[in-house]
C-alpha cells in the first residue's frame, strides 16, 4: 500500500484536546486512529486499537474505506 501523509507531533496535547481524546487525567491520549479522507472528513474512528494488531487492523480498514490509493 503505497501512503503519503505526514506523522504528527503533539506535545502540547492541542490536537488531543481539539480530538477530544485525552484521558481523564489530561496526561495521556487514547489510543484510538482517525481515518480522514483526501477532503479531510473524517470517515471513520477505530477506538478499540490493540498494539498486537495495529497494522493489520490499519491496511485493512484502509482497503475497506478505499483510503491510500
Amino acid at each position: 500500500m503505497d501512503l503519503n501523509y505526514a506523522i504528527l507531533s503533539d506535545p502540547e496535547k492541542s490536537v488531543a484536546k481539539s480530538y477530544g481524546v485525552l484521558n481523564d487525567s489530561g496526561k495521556y491520549a487514547q489510543r484510538w486512529t482517525f481515518y480522514i479522507d483526501k477532503h479531510g472528513k473524517i470517515v471513520k474512528i477505530d477506538r478499540e486499537v490493540k498494539p498486537a494488531t495495529s497494522g493489520a487492523d490499519l491496511v485493512g480498514n484502509l482497503k475497506e474505506l478505499g483510503l491510500g490509493k
